[in-house]
C-alpha cells in the first residue's frame, strides 16, 4: 500500500491556473438503461462520454453522492466537468443518476438503501461489459464513487466482485458524526418542500439541502463562487433511508477489506465531514485507512479542497491524480 506522492506537489498556482486541455474532441451521449429494484422495473439515466471516434477498453462508472445527481461529474460551469476532462485525456466515463435522483425512476423512497442501490449499480456494470449501453462493450470497469456513492461502491464491489478497480472519493472510515448531525439538523428538509424539487412529487422520505446550504459541501475549502451557485441550481434529492444504511455498512465497518481489486482513495484536506481526523498528511490518511483494505490501496490528499473535491479549485490536480492512477494500474 502506498500514497501517491505526486499529489501533491503538483497542486500549485500553475496547476490551479491549469493550461488548456488537449484538443481531443469529446462526445457525450445520454441514454436510459432498464434495471430492476426488488423485481420492480426501473429506468436508470446515464451519460457516456468518450473521445470522438475512440472506444477505450476501460470505462469509469461514476456514482454520485447524496443530494447530487450525475451532473456532479459534468457541472454546467467553467472547467469543472470530470467527464469531459477525462474524455480529453482519452478515457471513457459513464455517469448515472441513482434511482430517485436526476431523471432516473423515482420509486418509493423506503425501497432505496445502500444494498438495493448497489444491486442496481451491479446491473449497470453487467450492461457495460456486454455492450448493452449504446452498443459499446468495455473490457474493464472502474467504479468511481463520491461520498454516499463511495459507500455504494464498497457494497457493490464486495457483494459482486465484478469490477476491476475502485476509486473512493469524499469518504474515509472516520467520519465526523457531529458534522453529519449538523448538516441534517441545519441544512436538510423534505424535497417536497423545496422550490427546485417539489414538482417531482416524490414521497416525504426524499430529502435535500435547504436553499443556501450547499456551502456545507465546500467550506472551508477554496472554490469559485460560481461553482457554489451551479451546485445550488443543480442539487438533487436522496432517500432518507440511505444514510442510516450506509454509515454502519460501509463507512464505519471493515466491509471494504473484502474488495479484491486496486483501490484509490481521494479526499480534500478541508473536508470537515469525512476528513476531519486523519488528513494532516497523505501518510496520516494512508496509515489510518490501511487496516480497512487488503488489496492495493493508494491515497490522494488534495490541499484546500472541501467535501466535494471535484468542484474545488484544485479539481485539475484531482483529475490528474486519478488519471495517473488509472494509467499505472490499467495500461
Amino acid at each position: 500500500m502506498r500514497l501517491i506522492a505526486t499529489l501533491i506537489a503538483i497542486v500549485s498556482c500553475a496547476l490551479i491556473n491549469v493550461a488548456p486541455a488537449s484538443a481531443t474532441a469529446v462526445s457525450c451521449t445520454d441514454t436510459n438503461i432498464q434495471v430492476t429494484l426488488t423485481l420492480l422495473p426501473q429506468t436508470v439515466h446515464g451519460k457516456l462520454c468518450r473521445p470522438v471516434g475512440i472506444t477505450p477498453d476501460t470505462v469509469q462508472l461514476l456514482v454520485h453522492g447524496g443530494t447530487y445527481s450525475g451532473r456532479y461529474w459534468d457541472l454546467p460551469y467553467g472547467e469543472y466537468s470530470y467527464q469531459r476532462e477525462m474524455g480529453r485525456l482519452g478515457r471513457a466515463t459513464f455517469a448515472i443518476d441513482l434511482l430517485g435522483s436526476g431523471t432516473s425512476s423515482q420509486p418509493l423512497s423506503t425501497l432505496l438503501t445502500g444494498i438495493t442501490q448497489a444491486s442496481v449499480v451491479h446491473q449497470v456494470v453487467s450492461k457495460l461489459r456486454t455492450g448493452q449501453v449504446l452498443g459499446l462493450p468495455f473490457d474493464r470497469i472502474v467504479l468511481v464513487g463520491h461520498s454516499m456513492g463511495s459507500g455504494i461502491a464498497i457494497v457493490e464491489a464486495t457483494s459482486y466482485h465484478d469490477v476491476d478497480g475502485v476509486v473512493l472519493t469524499g469518504m474515509t472510515h472516520s467520519m465526523d458524526a457531529l458534522m453529519l448531525t449538523t448538516i441534517f439538523v441545519d441544512g436538510i428538509h423534505p424535497a417536497i418542500l423545496d422550490p427546485l424539487l417539489a414538482s417531482r412529487g416524490g414521497d416525504a422520505g426524499y430529502i435535500t439541502t435547504i436553499p443556501g446550504a450547499r456551502h456545507f459541501f465546500h467550506d472551508p475549502g477554496t472554490y469559485e463562487p460560481g461553482v457554489l451557485t451551479a451546485d445550488e441550481t443543480t442539487k438533487d434529492q436522496v432517500s432518507s433511508t440511505m444514510v442510516p444504511d450506509l454509515v454502519p455498512l460501509a463507512f464505519t465497518s471493515t466491509l471494504s477489506r473484502a474488495i479484491t481489486v486496486p483501490v484509490l482513495m481521494a479526499n480534500g484536506t478541508q473536508d470537515t465531514l469525512f476528513c476531519a481526523f486523519h488528513c494532516t498528511s497523505s501518510t496520516d490518511l494512508l496509515n489510518a485507512e490501511a487496516p480497512y483494505f487488503t488489496s492495493g490501496l493508494d491515497v490522494v490528499l488534495l490541499p484546500n479542497a472541501g467535501h466535494s473535491l471535484a468542484l474545488s479549485t484544485g479539481a485539475p490536480a484531482y483529475r490528474s491524480a486519478v488519471d495517473g492512477w488509472l494509467t499505472s494500474h490499467f495500461e
